[in-house]
This record gives C-alpha cells, structure tokens and sequence, in this order.
C-alpha cells in the first residue's frame, strides 16, 4: 500500500509540535541531511553525537549564565511566576576545526536542581548533558517541537550567521516526575 504522506520519523516524538513558537517554520525532515535529522532525534547528550560523527572533541563555550527569577508562570518548567531559574547560553564548537556546531540557550529551575548540579553549572566547562551523567540522576527527555528559524541576531559568536536559516529544537528534562530544565538548541547551516 502507498501514501502520499511522507513519513516524519519525528513525528512520534514529538509532545508539543502544535505549540511551536510562531517565528519557528515547519521543516519536511526529507528536506534536512542524515545528520540534521540524527540531531532532532538524538536524546543522550548531542556533544557526545557531535565528536562521534565528527570524530573531533566539542568544547562548551559559555556564553552567559545568571539566576533570575521567573517573571511569569512557566508551562514548560511547570513553575509560577518568581521562580528562581539559571538562565545559560552555550555554543559547542569543535576543539580542532573551530566550527560551532550547535547554540543551546536553557533555563533550569534551581531549586529542583540536586545540589551537585548546580555546583557543577557554576564550576564546570562541559554542558549540561555531561554534567546530567555524571551526577547519576536518572532523567527523561521529552522533545517538544522543532522546526526552523532565521536568526536576525544570534550571539556574538555566531555573528557571521545572522539571517541564515537554523534547525532548531526545543525539549525539556524531566526528573522525579517534574522538569528540571527547558532546552533549545539550534544548529547552524551548511554543517554536515
């Protein structure tokens, strides 16, 4: 039997497709390489995917991390307003090539956050992913949307991009039953 439905490998995956950000443009996966669709769906730690594919070690290049408080109620993080959450924003750049293959912006709720977490957010080079397997903690990863986007203004370290179209994701992490963290990672064009 044929369909004319493409078949979406992302498409079970996903917990919130319908609730995308209205800036993020849907994407036919057909139309996105082995190894962009491979990111979509990867959910262990997309550093370690990177040097793997790569076969390169990636750097977590911190941009920025602050603790503010939240200014109004999270459906994501499933927190009201003025909870404290760490906001983080990281590129993963290969050691040897210098590329950046991925920009991650995040927020965590620093109060779910097991005390070696959050002592290791503020003192250790790696991303989260990393930290997250070295504390133990088991967690689950529910991906909530993707698509693609222009970014008019990215970081500074990815300047050089601006206006080039992204793939992005967005999901969160989830321990003991509540989110502990809200992710998004974007991924450069022309990488593959």
């Amino acid at each position: 039997m044929t369909t004319d439905v493409a078949f979406d490998p992302l498409a079970d995956l996903l917990a919130e497709q319908e609730a995308r950000p209205a800036g993020l443009a849907p994407v036919d996966p057909a139309s996105l390489s082995p190894y962009e669709r491979a990111l979509l769906v990867t959910d262990g730690t997309v550093t370690k995917f990177i040097e793997a594919y790569r076969l390169e070690p990636v750097q977590v290049e911190l941009l920025g991390q602050e603790t503010h408080d939240l200014a109004k109620d999270s459906r994501w993080l499933e927190a009201p307003a003025g909870t404290p959450v760490i906001a983080r924003q990281v590129i993963l750049r290969g050691q040897d090539s210098g590329t950046a293959y991925a920009y991650a912006s995040s927020r965590l709720v620093h109060d779910r956050l097991p005390p070696f977490v959050r002592a290791q957010l503020e003192r250790d080079p790696h991303g989260i992913g990393h930290i997250l397997l070295e504390s133990r903690l088991e967690t689950f990863r529910e991906v909530l949307w993707y698509g693609q986007e222009r970014l008019e203004r990215p970081p500074q370290a990815l300047a050089h991009l601006a206006g080039q179209v992204f793939t992005s994701r967005t999901y969160r992490i989830f321990a003991g039953g509540h989110p502990l963290m809200l992710i998004n990672e974007t991924f450069p064009p022309n990488v593959d």
